[in-house]
């Protein structure tokens, strides 16, 4: 109670709970979204269901939810906050209305908002400009009216034009996903814990500290949960490994780097919803033993490290973190570390190594669950995996076993970006296949133009051609058709795309990450890199072809970790499905994408020419002249360095690019 005799909506209790004097209290989550279990009280009671009404509804049933998250923020959503707050109140709209949350994966919309008013139905509008914002607002909750949004909750029959606007849940995007991990995920204020226990949160480690360590195992094992960072390793099994570990002192780490270009399900999930990410950790660390977490942040996410930052704080101030967490006996704690940056920190081994001092990877056996951290047993599971614990400990195994296949179960968050028509970050079951998630899901390519392939796995992934787009998305299904599910980073390419190219593009960027430290990945990575570029500008030859595949076999099975040992797979599955391809750069020295510049010839069509003199201006290699006789402009081939400018600057289109 305030000291003039309010109800304090968001205190730790009425003051009358024995755990207000006894502090953790054992049953704290409970009690704040259940309470009150310790004694009978109706102002209490009141109390608890008047805070979550207030988290999840607003003040009188009013809610106006801005996302703040590194893409939304990218987009432009500070602007748009600021535009809100500017607008709110002179429409008579409490303040306190204004709510920021992370964000929902539909990247594409961004920024957006989402509006709620008593009896009318949420509205989501996307893309939205500061400019647009107080006649947004006016529209819905003066006039009430949703025409313009990007879709409803719901028709109530209440607002005007709900039946020109889609409901959420018929649109493609939404209705085909499974929202079990990424529930949250635009949903809840990433930086209150009030919002994430109101929500659920923190039930699974009070379920989870209630039992004994190796039922917790066991748990997981039932739940059939694999790593989500990419191996698919079983995520009991690593526990159980450490736990078995006779020393008494046990680390356990999130993997948070997240470095595979294109990839941000991770970063976007925690984020959105960083307490759920804690709170994997610290049951895992229960599980194993351990007393000391460790969260390692790639640099280049500071938003990312700021909310897991916050989180650890709140959570150890009310109880969740330290000494006798909830009253259990369980003590452990909890650091973020912000990593330099290597790609090659996303291995287990070099993380550790990291945190040591140094980024490389080691031999192995032993593995980090036996010699780890400072030689000690060290559990490392991904962001998304310990979100996944956090949520299946709190739902029980079944809820996440009742996705997935036989040998994968669950769900998973991926990244669709390249030439899709709605980029972002989705959640859906384990073997659906491709073309749900990539045609269905994110809208498939642009029109005019027809899908080539997609490149999942992050850059040491795979690529798979449109015919194979049926395929599962599963651990067995994706080696068979010679790419990898990684963290979940997938690329989109239409047929503008070089498949030759693109292989050269992702093993260009392995070679600038390999650490060096053993020869087949540091030497193998690059003979396949300048192998690619000689084929590329048009010196390739059948030889090379082998050269390919020979090198690439020896660098996926001699390299020291993973990263080696991916990194051909670019190479090797366009090999395996783009032969064509290759052949066309070899053999008739035509790039048939029209990508590979050195294989290009740039023409001057003389009917369209006028005679500007622009082009010949700007060619940086003074290849243009002008014919004396016609007037019109010519391209001296042995001159022209490919560059392409003279296309982009002339105003009448007369130049044409030749495959």
């Amino acid at each position: 109670m305030g000291d003039d005799g309010s109800w304090n909506l968001m205190s730790r209790c009425c003051g009358k709970c024995w755990h207000s004097l006894e502090y953790p209290c054992r049953n704290y989550i409970r009690c704040r979204t259940e309470g009150p279990l310790c004694h009978d009280d109706q102002r209490c009671r009141t109390l608890r269901s008047e805070r979550v009404r207030y988290i999840k509804e607003g003040p009188n049933g009013y809610r106006i939810k801005v996302p703040l998250a590194s893409c939304s923020i990218a987009a432009g959503a500070k602007e748009v906050l600021d535009a809100v707050k500017e607008v709110v109140e002179s429409l008579g709209i409490p303040s306190d209305a204004v709510k920021t949350v992370g964000c929902t994966g539909l990247c594409y919309l961004d920024p957006w908002l989402e509006l709620k008013a008593p009896g009318m139905p949420a509205a989501l509008y996307g893309n939205v400009k500061p400019a647009e914002v107080e006649g947004i607002l006016k529209k819905y909750f003066i006039e009430n009216d949703v025409s313009g949004a990007y879709a409803i909750s719901e028709r109530t029959g209440k607002a005007r034009g709900e039946g020109d606007v889609p409901t959420l849940s018929e649109l493609d995007v939404w209705r085909l996903q499974v929202r079990y991990v990424s529930r949250n995920c635009g949903v809840v204020n990433p930086e209150s814990i009030e919002d994430y226990i109101a929500y659920g949160g923190y039930r699974g480690l009070d379920r989870a500290l209630r039992m004994s360590p190796e039922e917790v195992i066991e748990e997981v094992k039932k739940s059939g949960l694999r790593g989500r960072g990419g191996a698919g390793f079983p995520t009991w099994l690593k526990w159980r490994i450490c736990r078995n570990q006779p020393s008494k002192e046990k680390y356990v780490i999130v993997n948070a780097d997240e470095g595979d270009p294109g990839a941000f399900m991770n970063r976007l999930l925690a984020e959105s919803d960083p307490h759920r990410v804690l709170e994997g950790l610290i049951i895992a660390g229960y599980a194993v033993g351990a007393t000391k977490g460790f969260i390692f942040v790639r640099a280049e996410k500071p938003l990312m490290a700021e909310r897991l930052q916050k989180a650890v704080e709140e959570a150890r101030k009310h109880g969740i973190l330290g000494k006798n967490i909830l009253g259990r006996g369980f003590d452990f704690d909890v650091e973020v570390i912000l990593s330099a940056g290597a790609f090659v920190c996303g291995e287990e081994t070099a993380l550790i190594a990291a945190i040591e001092g140094r980024a490389t990877p080691r031999q192995r056996p032993p593995y980090p669950a036996v010699v780890g951290l400072w030689g000690k047993p060290t559990v490392i599971n991904n962001v998304e995996t310990l979100a996944h614990v956090a949520t299946l400990m709190a739902e029980g195994w079944e809820s996440f076993a009742a996705y997935g296949t036989e040998r994968s179960k669950g769900t998973k968050m991926f990244c669709v970006t390249g030439a899709v028509k709605r980029t972002g970050a989705y959640e859906v079951p384990i073997g659906t296949t491709l073309r749900t998630l990539v045609e269905k899901i994110a809208g498939g390519v642009k029109e005019g133009r027809k899908l080539k392939a997609v490149q999942i796995g992050g850059p040491s992934g795979g690529c798979v051609p449109a015919h194979l787009l049926d395929t599962p998305i599963d651990y067995e299904s994706l080696r068979d058709a010679g790419a990898i599910m990684g963290s979940g980073g997938i690329v989109v390419m239409d047929d503008t795309a070089c498949m030759v190219d693109v292989a050269r593009y992702f093993t260009s960027f392995i070679v600038a990450e390999s650490c060096g430290k053993c020869f087949p990945c540091r030497i193998g990575t690059k003979i396949l890199y300048d192998t690619l570029t000689k084929i590329t500008e048009g010196k390739g030859t059948l030889e090379d072809l082998e050269i390919l595949e020979s090198v690439g076999r020896v660098v996926r099975d001699a390299s020291l970790c993973a990263l080696g040992g991916t990194a051909p797979n670019p190479v090797l599955s366009t090999l395996r499905h783009f032969r064509d391809e290759y052949l066309a750069h070899i053999i008739d020295k035509k790039c048939p994408a029209g990508v590979c510049t050195k294989l290009l010839k740039y023409r001057i069509n003389p009917d369209k020419c006028v005679g500007c003199g622009t082009c010949a201006k700007h060619c940086p290699a003074g290849a243009i002249s002008k014919d004396e006789k016609s007037g019109k402009y010519v391209i001296d081939q042995e001159k022209c360095v490919k560059c392409g400018t003279c296309v982009t600057i002339c105003p009448v289109n007369a130049v044409v690019k030749e495959v």
